[in-house]
């Protein structure tokens, strides 16, 4: 399961940059997309979470990560529309829907502190690859810089939660 789920989230690391290996770095648009894309993965992964698991300290975190999630991607649409931008799907958002979809339907047949584990494990690994994107490809890709700031506010939050995944998942070994 946890080589599916980093195959998933290398998406954003491994695929996009062979997509855009051509030296035509993401748009803005398409690098709006990817990250409303990747907010939404975490907001449903939360939900699920939230229904499924009777652990206090996973669903404290589960709570935080859809709180977080839902006010980046509100912050996020606000952004385009502002500017007038319409984010553009691509290989990497659709990779990323994809590959999630499947992670949720193994996470769905986990019951229990499997479940707890597996989404614990399953978040840490989501937040490093995620985090590891904005760091390398779409802030320095960016080249709107309200966008871009939007990014790099994102990736501090991220960084906080990949280390509150990291402190829940050793309390769970």
């Amino acid at each position: 399961m946890i080589n599916r789920l980093s195959a998933a989230f290398a998406a954003i690391c491994l695929v996009t940059p062979v997509a855009f290996a051509a030296g035509e770095p993401p748009t803005d648009p398409q690098i709006a997309h990817i990250a409303y894309t990747a907010g939404v993965i975490d907001i449903e992964a939360a939900k699920l979470a939230l229904e499924k698991s009777k652990n206090k300290q996973v669903v404290a975190f589960a709570n935080d990560m859809l709180r977080d999630h839902e006010a980046v991607n509100k912050q996020a649409l606000a952004l385009v529309k502002k500017l007038k931008v319409t984010p553009e799907d691509n290989s990497t958002s659709q990779s990323l829907s994809a590959a999630a979809t499947e992670e949720r339907k193994t996470l769905a047949a986990l019951k229990g502190a499997a479940f707890d584990k597996a989404y614990v494990n399953n978040e840490v690994a989501y937040h490093k690859q995620v985090n590891g994107a904005l760091e390398t490809l779409l802030i320095p890709s960016a080249k709107n810089g309200e966008l871009k700031d939007l990014l790099e506010t994102g990736l501090k939050l991220f960084q906080g939660h990949e280390q509150h995944a990291e402190h829940v998942a050793a309390t769970l070994r």
